[in-house]
């Protein structure tokens, strides 16, 4: 089916192919590509827009001994493909099947574990110091994209860098333009003769004649300044010069002989060198390239047609949350929305379009979002920040300090709260509740549907305190009306019972009552408690439960260290509670990657498992 691709087993091979092999190579993975994500989900616009790069990145290098980091590392499955895990497709995501970013457990080429943004120039500068420091001899090389070079701990590593003048190979994959462009012939001839080793060596000899003498050095400065002009015209990328990093480009990332050149020569010279090559996301499938937002991140979809092989409303948390918003910003217009880079994924795409004088899109730059939030909050605005909680993880200290001791007004609205399935470790959204829950003065809320989440938004709104809405990836279980009436730390019995009182919090309301009707059958009535409060917990009601004579489960899609179990059980044991406390949720452990059904079932939170532990209580 694929002519050199069926043939392939090693990077070695690659080194010995010519440019023709080499693109028809890239021509067989890129078709592999789009069959085999079509079937399992994943991503695939950014995969198709990196090709021809990996396949020259591994034509120039030798990733056994030479490093590489991908950053967020969505876009390493042709670097899976090329270092033999080519039959692991079939369950690529899935859970006991490979992940969807590197990891060094996986494979050998697999050098640092990455899934968040901005990280890897960090990443690989450290490795590249380790080099030097053990007296190594390999090159360590960082690939970054555009839109990751906006978050700041990506300027932060690139300053570092070259201050130090470390030798480090850093790619921007530049399928935006958002780097200005190419001016003309004279930016790559002089691209070309500064990575020239003659003309290297001669400018080095050159200075170092020169600034023997004081006229010599008037000269050299004379001559820096006056080049320094030239380039500010000229050149490309002069941020990355002023910065002490040798800027090359632009380059066409899919042109193999290009780039591996470019690559081969970058080798030989001393201190970080940046590589600027242009790319097309979702390149050679027309649905992708039309399309590349709706092919980042997709579920299995039909070849012909590039639509998603699912049926239903189409509704979900996010969608529900952008339209809700959307409708309380037509009657209010102190509403701002905020993302970092994310206002597909957010629900806030519409918002986006109605509101364009009202919604920010800051780029990968979660710690400013938040503060610039804060700013806004403190002038009279009511910003809502829409982010993913594995995300907001990145703002912790601007939360605490910049939002909550001055009791701003910001909600937060984190989506993918809980776990999110195929993305892994670096995605599961189950931390939100155990590093937000110790923070004075802001409050935290869950709602167990979607139309709770509505009602919820419109209440955050109103408050004059932080308020943060955590909620799920995808959409309801079972149908559910939302609570009537909203109270601070309040929370909604959903279901009458006995002796046993089950308090869930967010979708595991819905586990609940699935176990509930389970239950009922055995002749076991449960007490269900909503407790669409996590901070501050209701202390009334689990008093009067206390009181009763209830045992008592917490439920919760949270780590259990500091989660709403932890809260309910420290006050708890302030009333002499005698009994005992079952706390259900995530323990010490990260969560891996695999279908949603499996990760609730593996980890004792399907209502089947909430159907056990009551039962051990009973």
């Amino acid at each position: 089916m694929y002519t050199l691709l069926d043939k392939y087993n090693s990077p070695e091979e690659i080194k010995d192919m010519s440019i023709e092999e080499l693109n028809l190579l890239a021509k067989d993975i890129r078709s592999f590509l789009i069959d085999k994500v079509s079937k399992t989900g994943g991503h695939l616009a950014s995969n198709l827009g990196v090709v021809e790069l990996t396949i020259s990145l591994f034509n120039v290098f030798d990733f056994s001994k030479d490093k590489i980091v991908w950053d967020v590392g969505h876009q390493s499955y042709v670097h899976k493909i090329l270092t033999g895990r080519k039959k692991q497709f079939e369950k690529l995501r899935k859970y006991g099947g490979m992940s969807g970013f590197p990891k060094i457990m996986e494979s050998s080429y697999d050098h640092f574990d990455t899934g968040h943004s901005s990280t890897s120039i960090s990443a690989a500068l450290g490795m590249a110091r380790a080099r030097d420091i053990m007296k190594k001899n390999h090159n360590v090389v960082a690939v970054i994209g555009d839109g990751a070079l906006t978050g700041g701990m990506a300027l932060e590593a690139l300053n570092d860098a070259g201050f130090h003048k470390t030798k480090l190979i850093v790619i921007l994959n530049d399928n935006q333009m958002s780097i200005s462009k190419n001016v003309g012939g004279l930016s790559s001839y002089l691209s070309k003769l500064r990575i020239d080793p003659s003309y290297n060596k001669l400018k080095k000899d050159f200075n170092s004649t020169l600034e023997r003498t004081t006229i010599g050095k008037n000269v050299v400065s004379s001559i820096e300044k006056l080049k320094g002009s030239i380039k500010q015209f000229v050149v490309p990328g002069m941020l990355f010069e002023e910065m002490g990093i040798k800027y090359l480009g632009p380059i066409d990332g899919h042109n193999i002989k290009e780039v591996s050149k470019m690559l081969s020569l970058a080798k030989n010279l001393e201190g970080p060198v940046l590589i600027h090559a242009r790319t097309q996301k979702g390149k050679g499938y027309n649905f992708a390239e039309e399309n590349p937002n709706k092919f980042h991140g997709i579920g299995p979809f039909d070849l012909a047609s590039g639509e998603l092989c699912v049926s239903g409303s189409g509704k979900n948390y996010s969608k529900t949350f952008g339209k809700e918003l959307e409708d309380i910003a037509e009657k209010d217009d102190k509403v701002v929305a905020i993302t970092a880079a994310m206002p597909d994924g957010t629900g806030l795409k519409g918002f986006s379009k109605k509101f364009p004088d009202r919604f920010f899109d800051v780029g990968i730059a979660e710690q400013h979002a938040v503060t610039l939030a804060a700013g806004m909050a403190k002038e009279g605005l009511k910003p809502v920040f829409a982010v993913y909680s594995t995300f907001l993880q990145r703002a912790y200290d601007q939360i605490l300090h910049d939002v909550c001791i001055q009791k701003l007004p910001v909600v937060f609205a984190i989506d993918r709260a809980g776990i999110v399935g195929e993305d892994g470790e670096t995605h599961q959204g189950v931390f939100d509740l155990s590093y937000l829950s110790h923070i004075p003065n802001i409050t935290i809320v869950a709602p167990k549907s979607m139309e709770e989440l509505k009602t919820l938004l419109r209440w955050a709104l109103n408050q004059n305190s932080p308020v943060a809405i955590r909620y799920p990836r995808g959409c309801d279980i079972i149908d559910m009306e939302s609570i009537e009436t909203v109270k601070l730390g309040v929370w909604e019995v959903v279901s009458k019972g006995e002796k046993i009182a089950i308090i869930a919090t967010g979708k595991m309301v819905q586990h609940s009552i699935m176990a509930k009707e389970k239950l009922i059958k055995m002749g076991i009535n449960p007490l269900i408690i909503n407790a669409c409060f996590i901070k501050p917990i209701d202390k009334d009601l689990i008093a009067k439960l206390i009181e009763e004579g209830y045992k008592i489960i917490t439920v919760e899609d949270n780590m259990v260290h500091g989660g709403l179990g932890t809260l309910v059980l420290e006050f708890a044991n302030t009333m002499n509670y005698s009994s005992k406390i079952t706390i259900m949720g995530f323990k010490d452990k990260f969560i891996p990657h695999g279908e949603l059904g499996i990760l609730y079932k593996l980890y004792h939170l399907d209502a089947d498992s909430i159907c056990e532990e009551v039962v051990k209580l009973y």
